[in-house]
């Protein structure tokens, strides 16, 4: 057998409520008929009216909720069956609401007729009244009489246990005792046991001895009632202390059973009272189970029919969710001829129409796709930063090439004006100026600027393009970013290549002759001249000697600087070729600290280059170091994953801030007689190796050049690569020198 779901369960509840609902309606009836089934019955009948009340109204909310639950999530046919519940629901109030008022009323008022006997109610309250004023007058007498024995009790020989036997005889009481002030018994008589073993207590004595005395009626649980009373007696004289009498005595026989008669009657006549309300509330509740059952009925009713009327259009709903969600092959069958199949059928026609539409904007989204997926993969690979923005100057694309220049994250200025990012990023401010004053509304062709920028790895100089697309396509703007820091290098590189090789030419020509004529004119002459002009001969003739050699050291600078690859690179131990190259300054004054690491591999190079690399940077080091106290020195290797690190470092008076940025050129130095070639051809090795060189100032003084060597390069590339660059460089220069101010102060 198959398990039931929660509807049927529902629905199952349901009749079985509503059944046993009319069963009770039933025996509350017959109870309403039958005093005697009413006396019998009345708890459970009453008890289990309240039980199926509170069912029904639990039913009512759980059908209510059911249906609130159907509204929050918007359940097709939850609004119909809400104004169906609101409908029926008034159809059952207003009319059934009216006839239970008036009912209610009715029976109400008719059953307080019933049991309306005034007469009956003062009888048995003067009855009350009169038996306790006779009661209270037995009390009075009673402590009267004890207070009269009292006064004769004294503190004489008859104040101890006889005197207070002799007394409650004399009294008839029950128990006569002497108290002290703490309520310690000093003296008692006792007809029989204890009647109140607690009694009097502290609080009892106290209140005697503030209104001099204490009387009261005791009801035992046989309902006997019993006289007490409690009075203080004159202090004694020994001592002083005040002592206390306590009398318990038994209420007359006849004024107990006229008490008890009294209550009885007093009992049964609210007895009858009881069974007024319970009757009324039983009419009242049998009238509202029934209000509540039409109730629920047509709430039943109303979600029955809602179910019935919105099924076919909550599957025209589905099957519409269903196209939404690109799914057209939910068709609904037609099960009748009405509105409702009519409407199916046109449904159906409609979703075969829009499958085949679908499947033409599948191919046409398809190729867009492939066109947009062609497009961003150009975008992806191109050297050049792309960035879109629409016609509020806010970001819509950017490349990965554009992110790494401007060193810019597209989330970050999502949703930020292209004009207000120089606000969040001031390394971009002077950048974004120049480019957003270009970026006017006015302005529809294309612009070009060369732009400074102050990257995070080091100056760097961008070409920026601008244009702004049609109102067509988008409406917004296009700029294209370009690094030309290299090229502008390359540029500046080929100049002053192309500088030193004249240089070299035009000089190295007449050197020769001049040092050749020098010395003649000293062979000459020198047996020729006395003495003292032989001797002024001599040092002129050595002087222009002396010149004559250094500006060829300096030809051979600009040779070396100008020459084209001469790479004859091995495998080398980079740790070894340090040693050799530092034996060579053990005996200068200055501390060496050498900080070799053993796990530096081989490296791949000229070690001639290598090693004249070593010597410019260690003599360069040396020429810092002069006049420093405590001069030092530092080598230091470090493995990489590409290959080595090689650090020099002095604590000597370190670089120029302004000169940093431009160390590598040449004729930049800050030596009195240095050429400016040194540290450019150091340069030019270490490129050579494909390899990267940069020089910065350590704390609290002195300078740091790190180079990063590779373990393997392809030397032809590195060659081919060079000479390439070089030799379109010199192009471009000579083709517009005007652009590149060195080139045109080299020419």
């Amino acid at each position: 057998m198959a398990p039931l779901d929660g509807d049927t369960m529902i629905r199952i509840i349901v009749l079985a409520c509503v059944a046993l609902g009319i069963a009770l309606i039933a025996l509350l009836f017959r109870a309403s008929s039958n005093n005697a089934f009413f006396a019998e019955h009345y708890t459970w009948l009453f008890w289990l009216a309240i039980t199926l009340t509170v069912a029904l109204l639990a039913l009512i909310a759980y059908q209510v909720y059911l249906l609130w639950q159907k509204l929050r999530r918007r359940v097709f046919g939850a609004k119909l069956a809400l104004r169906l519940m609101a409908v029926f629901a008034l159809m059952a109030v207003i009319p059934g609401g009216l006839v239970y008022t008036i009912s209610v009323q009715f029976l109400n008022r008719s059953i307080d007729s019933w049991f309306d006997v005034p007469v009956v109610d003062k009888a048995l309250e003067s009855a009350l009244r009169l038996g306790k004023s006779a009661l209270d007058m037995s009390l009075s007498d009673m402590t009267r009489r004890a207070r009269n024995a009292a006064e004769k009790l004294g503190e004489g020989p008859d104040a101890g246990a006889d005197g207070l036997k002799q007394m409650r005889t004399q009294l008839g009481a029950e128990e006569v005792s002497l108290l002290a002030a703490d309520g310690k018994v000093l003296a008692e008589s006792l007809a029989h046991a204890h009647l109140f073993a607690d009694k009097p207590s502290l609080t009892e004595i106290h209140e005697a001895a503030q209104k001099g005395v204490f009387k009261t009626l005791e009801t035992q649980a046989d309902r006997a009632i019993y006289l007490r009373a409690l009075l203080p007696l004159q202090p004694s004289a020994s001592n002083g202390a005040v002592r206390y009498l306590h009398i318990v005595q038994a209420a007359p026989k006849a004024l107990v059973a006229d008490e008890q008669n009294v209550d009885s009657g007093i009992s049964d006549f609210q007895q009858l009272v009881l069974q007024r309300e319970g009757l009324k509330q039983i009419f009242a509740l049998t009238l509202t189970l029934a209000m509540l059952l039409t109730l629920f009925s047509a709430i039943s009713l109303s979600f029955l029919l809602s179910e019935r009327l919105s099924a076919p259009l909550s599957a025209l709903a589905e099957s519409t969710r269903a196209i939404a969600k690109g799914d057209f092959t939910k068709l609904n069958p037609v099960k009748s001829r009405d509105e409702f199949g009519v409407l199916t059928q046109s449904f159906n026609t409609m979703t075969r129409q829009l499958a085949e539409a679908s499947d033409v904007v599948a191919r046409k989204q398809l190729e867009l796709e492939s066109a947009n997926a062609y497009l961003e993969s150009i975008l992806g690979r191109l050297t050049s930063g792309v960035v879109t923005l629409d016609e509020r100057l806010y970001l819509k694309t950017m490349n990965a090439n554009a992110q790494a220049m401007l060193e810019v994250d597209p989330d970050d200025v999502r949703g930020i004006k292209f004009s207000d990012w120089g606000e969040t990023m001031t390394n971009l401010a002077p950048l974004i100026g120049e480019i957003g004053a270009m970026l006017s509304p006015r302005r529809d062709r294309p612009w070009e600027r060369q732009l400074a920028h102050q990257h995070a790895k080091g100056p760097c100089t961008l070409l920026v393009r601008g244009t702004k697309l049609p109102a067509t396509i988008d409406s917004g703007y296009v700029i294209v970013f370009d690094d030309i820091t290299g090229l502008i290098q390359a540029q500046r590189d080929a100049a002053w290549g192309e500088v030193a090789r004249r240089l070299a030419h035009e000089i190295k020509n007449p050197l020769t002759p001049i040092q050749l004529s020098a010395e003649r004119l000293q062979m000459k002459l020198s047996q020729k001249l006395p003495e003292a002009e032989r001797e002024i001969l001599a040092r002129s003739t050595q002087t222009i000697v002396v010149q004559v050699n250094a500006l060829k050291g300096m030809v051979d600078d600009f040779s070396l600087y100008s020459r084209a690859s001469r790479l004859s690179p091995v495998n080398v131990n980079l740790n070894e070729l340090v040693r050799d190259v530092l034996v060579l300054y053990e005996s200068m004054n200055v501390t060496i600290a050498l900080q070799l690491d053993d796990k530096t591999t081989a490296i791949y190079g000229d070690p001639a280059l290598l090693r004249q690399v070593l010597h410019n940077l260690i003599q360069n080091a040396l020429d810092a170091l002069i006049g420093i106290d405590h001069p030092q020195l530092t080598v230091q290797t470090v493995p990489t994953p590409a290959g080595a690190t090689l650090v020099v470092e002095d604590n000597g008076s370190g670089i120029r801030e302004d000169v940093v940025a431009h160390i590598f050129e040449p004729y930049v130095t800050t030596k009195p007689r240095g050429t400016g070639l040194g540290l450019a051809i150091v340069k030019k090795i270490i490129d050579e190796h494909h390899g990267s060189i940069a020089v910065s100032n350590v704390a609290p003084h002195g300078a740091r050049v790190t180079i990063e060597l590779v373990r393997s390069f392809d030397p032809a590339v590195a060659v081919d690569a060079t000479v390439e660059a070089t030799i379109e460089a010199a192009v471009e220069t000579r083709s517009d020198t005007s652009s590149n101010p060195i080139a045109g102060q080299a020419g």
